[in-house]
């Protein structure tokens, strides 16, 4: 049944491509008896060029990913899904569902959302510019996406709250490893019994929001915290961890100028006797251990070049991410990330070029996020082009 949906989805971006004047697609009208559906996405191609101790260039452009976006609005009524399909040595290999929810807007400001989708934990689902994402990615912080209810209100001191339960994450879908086909990291399950066995379920999480008005033209500037908690089931034991995980971050815009600050701690029991100090997590078709306990940062800062003559909008930008672990036999994990963004039209390229270090995603192993590798930095040019139809 999946392939067949999956088939399905890619003969409508294909067609998409192949025929653009058909590209973002809208069926009736959002205040009509059947509403609003808007069918929406990508292809995009990659380029890679590697530096783990020695050059490892993909030598060539590749097809990369498709994505395939359904928005539904009617009257107060809306809903998302999302699903994507990447390659990595054929078509479609790994793909994975990234939303799917159904909303309700109870005014022009609150709202109530069920089904997958982001958690509100930090400053939004994304804590900066970056395309591949910080290490708090990998560590299954940033970007997150369970299944779960969400309540969002907001004041009119231009406070905004959220309040979730998330049941359990947002599940694996087609891939070669055995749980780990699945677009956020989540605690998974793997054919070796000498690794953990574990699923995340009972999540709360929390956020608060204030906007600060300092009196400055054109600044805008936010302040938060996040809490999460939640039960961390050991299938091999029979027996009930814990995560306790907070964050705090600050945001500022000034004319084109963005910075986002986030800093939190990362606290996890999973009453393992074999591995007590790190867990195993999965996403992109791809297994590894993070450490149980430690503290993240992260620091982006952008600036966005607004149609800049025939090309379009160029936004350069800067993204510094750590996840240090507090067993002090462990190697700490840093990514850092020099990027630029060009929009034009249908069309975007981000080229990134990231320095990493005891990172499983970049020349490392299933252990950098835990104790560590050989704690040298490795490099990578991530070149991504973008076709939005």
């Amino acid at each position: 049944m999946k392939k067949s949906y999956l088939q399905a989805a890619l003969s409508t971006a294909l067609m998409a491509v192949i025929y653009p004047s058909y590209a973002d697609v809208s069926f009736g009208n959002s205040d009509g008896e059947y509403g609003k559906l808007t069918v929406s996405g990508y292809v995009r191609a990659n380029y890679q060029d590697k530096h783990y101790g020695e050059s490892a260039s993909d030598q060539k452009i590749r097809f990369d990913a498709a994505q395939l976006k359904l928005d539904y609005e009617r009257g107060p009524l809306f809903g998302h899904a999302e699903y994507r399909c990447y390659q990595y040595d054929r078509l479609c290999d790994f793909s994975t569902l990234v939303d799917g929810y159904v909303g309700y807007k109870l005014n022009k400001t609150d709202q109530v959302v069920a089904g997958v989708q982001p958690i509100p934990f930090g400053p939004d689902r994304f804590w900066g510019n970056s395309l591949y994402g910080s290490m708090s990615t990998t560590a299954g912080l940033e970007d997150v996406h369970n299944l779960g209810l969400n309540y969002h209100f907001e004041l009119p001191t231009a406070t905004k709250f959220d309040v979730g339960y998330f049941a359990v994450d947002g599940g694996s879908y087609t891939g070669s490893t055995q749980d780990s086909g699945r677009y956020t990291a989540n605690y998974v399950s793997s054919d070796d019994p000498n690794k953990t066995d574990l699923q995340e379920k009972n999540m709360w999480v929390g956020r608060v929001t204030q906007d600060i008005n300092l009196g400055i033209n054109g600044l805008t500037t936010q302040l938060g915290g996040s809490y999460w908690t939640s039960d961390i089931e050991n299938k091999a034991t029979s027996s009930d961890g814990r995560r306790h995980a907070w964050a705090l971050f600050g945001k500022a815009n000034y004319g084109n100028f963005n910075v986002t600050l986030t800093g939190g701690k990362n606290n996890v029991t999973n009453q393992d006797q074999l591995n007590p100090n790190q867990s195993l997590m999965g996403s992109y078709d791809s297994e590894y251990y993070v450490a149980n306990k430690g503290t993240f940062y992260t620091a982006d800062v952008g600036y966005s070049f607004k149609n800049v003559k025939q090309i379009g909008n160029i936004t350069p930008y800067f993204m510094y991410s750590q996840y240090d672990k507090d067993q002090d036999n462990m190697k700490d994990s840093v990514r850092n990330i020099i990027g630029v963004s060009i929009d034009h039209k249908q069309l975007s390229l981000v080229a990134e070029y990231i320095m990493s270090k005891n990172d499983p995603f970049i020349g490392g192993t299933q252990d950098s996020l835990a104790k560590g590798d050989d704690n040298q930095w490795n490099k990578l040019l991530n070149l991504t082009l973008f076709y939005y139809f």
